[in-house]
């Protein structure tokens, strides 16, 4: 049964015939005390809440019932529903145990997914499933058998089919953007387009035109209509990568479109819909950074309904040499060389390293090794002979003191230095990508001569 809380009858009517359509078994109340009635008595499904209540504007009596209702049902997912200008108040919400949130007036289609979702991730999916959808997953690319790596395949398994908005979180080179791809071909979309966004590198004044579009004339240089990615991952999974990077004036534009799922192209007015599932990704604390308000809080409960959390390649080395395998077989079939071995004190060699760039590092080692060594076995001297140290202990800057922008700046000017402003090189000793490198170039005034 979902139980609906809302003192608008209208709002009460609409929700009940809809659900009962969809074959919902439904009970509707006009406020906290028969609901609190209906909660002592029988646990619910799901329940879907108002936050504001007539005697109430503040919200205080939606955020009060929802602590009663956790208290004594605490495993039933709660959907809050409120306005968008009380967004704040559902965050308040989230903060105190609701499962997710959505602003009225609400797309029935997007709302209908959401509870779906809800029932998915409790154990109440009341869609059959056979055994063999049950058993299959793709886990193409995805190289490892550590306890670390199939917990992380787990939770991927079980969330991939619903609609559950995820963050992936990880060190930079942990491979999180291959956990999305996983993510979305083994969803209902796998068949819709999977598109990728590098937020790190689109800047704000890009920002609208790359992903709402733009029509033509509606700036100086729009010469053509473009289409945006949203428009581009309808039906489909849109990959947010890097979000943390992204500045505060376009979290609130990113807020719009993924609570609404709708968006209007620069130079056009007439709102348009989209169908997506997002799937974001960062190696920042985002945490951390809503609490030093450089990201929003309700974007970070928009986008984290489920999080994915990458260990670092040093948390799983008994994986490292069978990534080295992979990585050294790709490598010689793309190139038509012959197959190459490891010997065992190599493959010791490559377990006992530090990685701070993580897989891309490792990669990077094991093809740089064997196209420069050309051996059929390689030696642990061939990988000692070509490992970059990430930095001289000599050479690093007295840290006490300084902010963690001072210190990364301050790695960054480093690495510039040793590896001659080649900013590939940079990139790949920072564990970072080339858009991420750009940014930060950007955001602490670093300019190359």
């Amino acid at each position: 049964m979902i139980l609906i809380i809302d003192d608008d009858g209208a709002i009460r009517t609409s929700l009940s015939l809809m659900l009962k359509r969809a074959k919902y078994e439904v009970q509707a109340v006009s406020g906290p005390k028969e609901a609190m009635e209906v909660v002592r008595a029988v646990a619910p499904e799901l329940i879907l809440m108002d936050m504001n209540f007539s005697l109430s504007t503040s919200g205080d009596e939606g955020l009060t019932l929802l602590k009663q209702v956790k208290i004594f049902r605490p495993e039933v997912p709660v959907i809050l529903m409120t306005a968008w200008g009380s967004i704040q108040l559902a965050v308040k919400g989230m903060q105190a145990g609701a499962f997710d949130f959505i602003t009225k007036p609400w797309n029935n289609v997007a709302l209908m997914q959401r509870i779906e979702t809800a029932l998915e991730l409790n154990g109440k999916d009341r869609k059959e499933k056979s055994s063999t959808e049950n058993d299959s997953f793709d886990r193409s690319h995805i190289i490892g058998k550590s306890k670390a790596l199939m917990e992380v395949l787990a939770v991927v398994k079980r969330i991939a089919r619903t609609n559950a908005s995820v963050l992936i979180t990880g060190e930079s080179g942990t491979g999180k953007e291959l956990i999305a791809e996983a993510i979305h071909r083994n969803s209902p979309r796998a068949k819709r387009p999977f598109v990728k966004v590098n937020l790190g590198g689109i800047s704000q004044s890009l920002f609208e035109s790359e992903m709402f579009g733009h029509k033509k004339g509606a700036f100086t240089d729009a010469s053509s209509d473009r289409v945006g990615r949203f428009e581009l991952a309808d039906k489909g999974t849109i990959f947010l990568d890097e979000i943390g990077d992204l500045d505060l004036s376009c979290q609130v534009k990113m807020l719009r479109v993924l609570q609404e799922q709708t968006f209007e192209v620069l130079g056009d007015s007439r709102p348009r819909k989209v169908d997506i599932r997002v799937v974001s990704a960062t190696n920042a604390d985002l945490r951390q950074m809503v609490q030093e308000r450089t990201f929003r809080e309700d974007l970070f409960y928009r986008i984290n309904l489920i999080t994915v959390h990458l260990p670092a390649l040093r948390e799983r080395r008994e994986d490292i040499p069978l990534l080295a395998r992979h990585f050294a077989d790709k490598l010689c079939e793309a190139n038509g060389l012959p197959k190459v071995d490891f010997a065992k004190e190599a493959l010791d060699y490559l377990s006992r390293l530090p990685y701070p760039g993580n897989i891309r590092e490792l990669k990077n080692l094991v093809e740089r090794t064997l196209l420069v060594c050309g051996k059929e076995v390689l030696e642990a001297e061939d990988f000692e002979s070509q490992y970059q140290r990430p930095a001289d202990m000599d050479a690093m800057v007295n840290l006490q003191g300084m902010t963690l922008d001072e210190i990364e700046r301050q790695t960054i000017l480093q690495a510039l230095k040793k590896y001659g402003n080649n900013l590939s090189q940079v990139a790949v000793s920072l564990g970072i990508s080339r858009a991420a490198l750009y940014r930060r170039l950007e955001k602490y005034g670093i300019v190359l001569e």
